[in-house]
């Protein structure tokens, strides 16, 4: 593993106190402009850091000519690229424990998972979650989402195959704590109320998995929809404080608002098919990337309306929101294939909500 810092620690600085100037005037210049930027190929997910006031966000650069990818730090006002952190394993889902300032990335392609100081950007270290070789007959679980409680420092990652299942990895040792199987088919999405010990995901046969965080254990999983459509959940986000979880459904055009408590639709909000979605507790909205339809939308959590649509094209893919809840960011890929890549870096957008 190599480092590359990009400034020098008194550039750095300069650069940090010019954020924090910009920072106070940016609402008031830009209104509701997006800024947008190119970052490198193969941008993921995202990872806000408010004592660090940066941007983290993994790329796992191009599939051909790169073996391995790299994490960027960005200022969080103007995009540009502070630090680079090179790693031989590709970065996919990202993650911050904002108590420890340990940043933690998925893998995937590697079925590992991989911590990070905040701080200095030094790799803390790394743990293979599954450590079977690929073959034919063999497909080793890849991971996908995370999420960290913070009260445990615990992080929970989704390991997606057609038998799923939950790592609970400890973030002091970095030592896989214990597995939880039977998640069902491509468990993708991942979420945790760290406060009330739940965990909760969603999979492929469309099923809503209540887990509780002490014993380990699965305490529900119910069904969403029956109504004989083919539904794919990918992602949901917590109001925690509302008892709802806001679902994406990637084969259907709508997005789903599920009473935690028991598992019931309170509402279906019609959306083109969605991946990512971020709740935003300061405004009581929610954020969801439709990649084929190169939008976001912005749900009203009291209405349940579509109350405004941001086009991004091409593809916009996940989602960070600051710790304001004032700034969203949405990173944005080009088109590609497996026959053909991008030839173009993929972007990140600045929103001042």
């Amino acid at each position: 593993m190599s480092l590359r810092y990009l400034s020098a620690p008194r550039l750095r600085r300069s650069l940090l106190l010019g954020s924090l100037l910009l920072a106070g005037t940016f609402n008031v210049q830009a209104g509701e402009e997006m800024l947008r930027k190119p970052v490198g190929k193969g941008a993921y997910e995202m990872a806000w850091s408010q004592q660090e006031n940066a941007l983290w966000v993994a790329t796992s650069q191009s599939r051909k000519a790169d073996k391995g990818g790299v994490v960027y730090r960005l200022d969080p006002v103007s995009l540009d690229v502070t630090l680079a952190i090179h790693n031989d394993l590709k970065p996919f889902g990202a993650t911050i424990n904002t108590k420890t300032q340990t940043l933690w990335f998925g893998n995937t392609t590697s079925s590992a998972v991989t911590a990070i100081d905040a701080k200095t950007g030094d790799v803390k270290g790394r743990l293979v979650l599954d450590d079977r070789q690929r073959s034919e007959t063999v497909r080793p679980l890849q991971p996908r989402e995370l999420v960290v409680d913070e009260t445990t420092n615990t992080v929970y990652i989704s390991g997606i195959g057609k038998e799923s299942v939950i790592w609970a990895v400890d973030g002091d040792t970095l030592k896989l704590k214990s597995t939880l199987a039977d998640t069902g088919k491509f468990s993708t999405g991942l979420a945790i109320d760290a406060a009330a010990k739940r965990l909760y995901a969603t999979n492929g046969d469309g099923e809503l998995l209540t887990i509780d965080t002490t014993s380990n254990k699965i305490l529900s999983r119910k069904k969403l929809q029956d109504d004989g459509k083919e539904h794919f959940y990918l992602n949901l986000s917590l109001d925690t404080a509302g008892h709802r979880a806001f679902v994406t459904d990637s084969k259907e055009p709508e997005v789903l608002v599920v009473d935690l408590r028991n598992g019931n639709v309170l509402q279906k909000i019609a959306a083109p098919e969605s991946l990512a979605v971020l709740f935003n507790p300061t405004r009581n909205e929610a954020y969801v990337t439709h990649r084929e339809a190169g939008k976001v939308s912005v749900i009203d959590g009291k209405s349940y309306k579509v109350v405004k649509t941001f086009d991004t094209p091409t593809h916009p893919n996940s989602l960070a929101l600051s710790a304001d809840g004032k700034t969203l960011y949405v990173s944005v890929k080009q088109a590609s294939s497996k026959e053909k890549e991008a030839t173009e870096p993929d972007d990140i957008i600045r929103i001042a909500l």
